[in-house]
């Protein structure tokens, strides 16, 4: 047996069909796995592995997988609607080809485990659903819709979304994917519940007609055929006191009991959806029969079964019966104990494969019938990268590891590197290595953040990138295994691993870098004033050598001194602090500040940002490297900030920025702390939600009001609270919101000293908003509380309680629904002025 490594730095020799770059499906640990290595990247194995290894078991679901050819799309809005346990039924028990495709990437929710949102919260969400899918054994698609935030309608969705270019992006994939039924999780009406659910549904119903028609998108005929589904189907629920079931739809048991992996679909789905942890949808886990409804939307009927008039198995094309006969043989003779006696016959179904004339079930067969060879045969490979990132300018050094535990000869494992060759002999069981080096060539960024984007759509300029679920890796090794006189191609991604004394074995995703990255000390500077501020930059080379000038670009009427400062890193990692101030001129106008270099050639104006957390790969990505500079006329009363932190917000930094001292407080352990020496006190978002220590410590922070204090709890859900009595007086936390970030937005009293001290409110306080005006608004509110503000959406009545106050004993106590969290790092003036009274007596 022979293995053949071959660098590559480009992923254009993969021979990808007709435009495929679909994230491969991974099954992690005790779950199935089905790598498609050899013809797609592996750029998304939970928590960053490239090659895992199966258990016998999972070997015998892999091999009962060969004889099925079916496939099921299932569509919906974000993630966390897809419904976890259909897919682990469909992907393991049925073993069809099953992929979920999410128009958005949940940019656009609450976070409740971080700071993160908008494109960083993306981020975090893309890996969660990455990380769902690794157990539930479905793939995962997307499109390039953005998630701008709550919708009330699809009507209102298609007014941000481009009905047209997200329609396209779906005809995409189903074209791809070739699905043979196709399922929503919504109706495409109002029973949804959120606009972007119901246009989920409605662009699946015009995409399941639009794929099959020649005339529609024509351009992507250049690289896919038309596609026609059997069916569309609508997967009915009966959740939120919604029940769109009926005994009368097409009923399926998907709570079966699966031996081979100790678990049932209900347990896997359990695990599934509590990935997405940002949204805190952890479930317990569920075992016994379960039942999903499907209702016709499109297409031929279904009596008995969701693939009800599809074979979908080997019953077509010269080797289809051939096929069929030996997948049998193979599952009929797998010994659990000695996997290893499976190799020749996976052998000869291979090349059998090779003849099938249908491309895409060829490949993806033949890639199945690969991994199940590496596995039987107990084949390793992984390449290793000795840091985590590297400079795009620089030569990146690799390893790579190989090992065989089958007895068949010696293995020689030729490296190419250039024009330079080694030999490497493999012995049984001997973990054997070899060595390189490579230049990436592109950035290891996201392929849909590449580019500044409108509010409702990503821009991306590759059209082989749309459906994917993250970008290619920017390294990409082909791995040639010889075995039996049969040469089979992997590929796998460069990756940098280490040991950690506490977790164990991390593996991290190979970063290419900008030769230098900036970091700049905030988010944005507010100015009351025209006086300068001072700002700090701070660079970071990843390069062992760079240099050249450094200088800010600024928005009309600003100025900074100096103009520009010249740097020199002699070093890789190696970091330098560079000092500016900035200055607005008189007529100056809020705008964006971006810092650029020179370096390498190349004119760069990138940061770093790094998400981490347990639960997911760490995540790099390198946004432009601006703030906003916010000219802000605004007045501060007090100067003491007491915050509490809830789900995670960047309101504290805001405060900061307007002078505040701001003294972050920990829930549990506020009953040592004099509250008196606070103007003011903030509940961070959530914080009710959250926090089980607030319920031990609310009566301290009334009593705080009582004798004086101002305190301000910002939003929270109605479920679940830690206690009901939040306030002095009785109100209810409601779903109620207002999504239009123009809404109208009426001042009911505006004699009243929140909106006159110490800056003067008015309705042009409410220009500029983003995203949305406020969300879970209070209901059934005591007279006792006064409500300050009336707005609503299109077509809908007044609503009050988006602000409401109470003076209780010396002291004011304020709720609010309003979205100051995405307001104030936003850099809106209006929400800084309203704020600032909020929280002054």
């Amino acid at each position: 047996m022979g293995i053949s490594i071959i660098f590559f730095t480009d992923i254009a020799w993969l021979g990808i069909i007709e435009g495929i770059k679909f994230t491969p499906l991974l099954h992690h640990k005790m779950k199935l796995i089905f790598l498609v290595c050899n013809f797609l990247l592996c750029s998304s194995l939970a928590l960053g592995q490239t090659s895992v290894q199966l258990s016998s078991s999972e070997i015998k679901l892999g091999i009962e997988k060969l004889a099925v050819t079916g496939s099921v799309l299932y569509i919906a809005a974000h993630p966390d609607d897809e419904n976890t346990r259909l897919l682990s039924y469909l992907a393991t028990e049925r073993k069809v080809r099953t992929g979920y495709l999410s128009l958005t990437r949940g940019d656009g929710g609450q976070n409740l485990i971080g700071t993160e949102q908008a494109e960083e919260l993306g981020l975090i969400r893309t890996q969660e659903l990455l990380a769902a899918r690794s157990i539930d054994g479905a793939e995962q698609f997307f499109t390039r819709a953005n998630d701008f935030g709550f919708s009330k309608t699809s009507e209102e969705t298609f007014k941000i979304w481009n009905r047209d270019s997200i329609l396209s992006d779906v005809v995409w994939v189903i074209r791809n994917f070739r699905p043979d039924v196709i399922i929503t999780r919504f109706p495409p009406d109002a029973r949804a519940g959120h606009g972007h659910h119901s246009a989920s549904a409605i662009l699946a119903i015009e995409a399941f007609k639009a794929a099959a028609d020649p005339a529609a998108f024509p351009e992507q005929l250049s690289y896919v055929k038309p596609w026609k589904s059997h069916r569309i189907l609508w997967n009915t629920f009966n959740f939120g006191g919604n029940n769109t079931t009926s005994e009368d739809q097409l009923k399926i048991n998907v709570g079966q009991y699966n031996t081979l992996l100790g678990q049932s679909y209900g347990e896997i789905a359990s695990e599934s959806r509590s990935q997405h942890k940002s949204q805190g949808f952890g479930v317990a886990k569920q075992r016994g029969e379960s039942f999903e409804y499907f209702e016709l939307l499109a297409g031929q009927p279904a009596k008995k079964d969701l693939l009800d008039g599809r074979e979908a198995n080997w019953v077509a094309g010269p080797n289809g019966a051939a096929i069929a006969k030996l997948v049998t043989e193979i599952n009929r003779e797998y010994r659990i104990e000695a996997p290893e006696k499976s190799v020749p016959a996976l052998l000869r179904l291979y090349e059998l494969i090779s003849g099938v004339q249908d491309e895409m079930l060829k490949k993806l067969k033949m890639a199945e019938v690969a991994d199940l060879i590496l596995a039987t045969s107990g084949t390793w490979f992984e390449v290793y990268a000795s840091e985590p990132a590297y400079s795009i300018t620089d030569s990146i050094p690799l390893r790579v590891q190989a090992i065989s535990r089958y007895q068949d000869g010696a293995a020689v494992v030729p490296f190419i590197s250039g024009k330079s060759e080694q030999k490497l002999s493999l012995s049984y069981n001997r973990m054997e290595s070899l060595e390189g080096s490579v230049k990436a060539s592109r950035l290891s960024q996201p392929y849909w953040l590449e580019h500044a984007h409108p509010i409702g759509e990503y821009k991306i300029s590759n059209r082989k990138d749309i459906g994917m679920a993250e970008s290619a890796a920017p390294l990409v090794i082909r791995i040639d295994l010889h075995i039996q006189g049969q040469k089979i191609s992997y590929s796998r991604p460069a990756v940098y691993k280490f040991t950690d004394p506490v977790r164990g074995e991390v593996y991290r995703k190979l970063e290419v870098t900008p030769p230098v990255v900036v970091a700049l000390q905030s988010s944005r500077l507010l100015y009351t004033g025209d006086e300068a501020r001072p700002l700090e930059v701070k660079l970071k080379s990843f390069s062992r050598a760079a240099k050249g000038d450094l200088r800010l670009k600024l928005p009309s009427g600003w100025t900074s001194s100096p103009k520009s400062l010249p740097y020199e890193m002699t070093s890789k990692g190696e970091e330098r602090m560079f000092r500016f101030t900035v200055k607005p001129g008189q007529s100056a106008l809020s705008g964006q500040l971006t810092a650029e270099l020179n370096a390498g050639g190349s004119t760069w104006s990138k940061a770093m940002s790094s998400i981490q957390y347990d639960h997911i790969p760490t995540t790099t990505w390198f946004p432009e490297a601006a703030m906003n500079l916010v000219r802000l006329q605004a007045k501060k009363a007090g100067n003491k900030i007491g915050y509490i932190p809830g789900a995670g917000d960047l309101i504290p930094e805001s405060l900061k920025q307007l002078g505040y001292e701001v003294v972050m407080l920990n829930a549990g352990s506020l009953d040592n702390v004099d509250l008196s020496s606070f103007d003011a006190i903030v509940a961070g978002i959530r914080l009710y939600n959250v926090s089980p220590a607030i319920k031990y410590i609310n009566d301290k922070l009334l009593k705080y009001v009582e004798n004086g204090g101002v305190l301000l709890v910002q939003y929270n859900v109605s479920q679940p609270l830690m206690l009901n009595d939040i306030g002095p007086y009785p109100f209810s936390i409601t779903r109620n919101r207002v999504t239009e970030e123009d809404a109208t937005v009426n001042i009911l009293n505006p004699a009243h000293r929140i909106f006159n001290y110490p800056n003067k409110i008015t309705a042009r306080d409410f220009d500029g908003w983003v995203q949305e005006r406020g969300l879970y608004f209070g209901g059934s509110i005591d007279p006792r509380y006064q409500s300050l503000l009336s707005m609503r959406d299109t077509g809908e009545a007044e609503n009050t309680g988006a602000l409401f106050v109470a003076d209780y004993g010396k002291g004011r106590f304020v709720y609010t629904g309003l979205s100051f969290f995405r307001q104030l790092p936003a850099g809106v003036p209006g929400a800084y002025r309203l704020f600032v009274n909020l929280i002054s007596h």
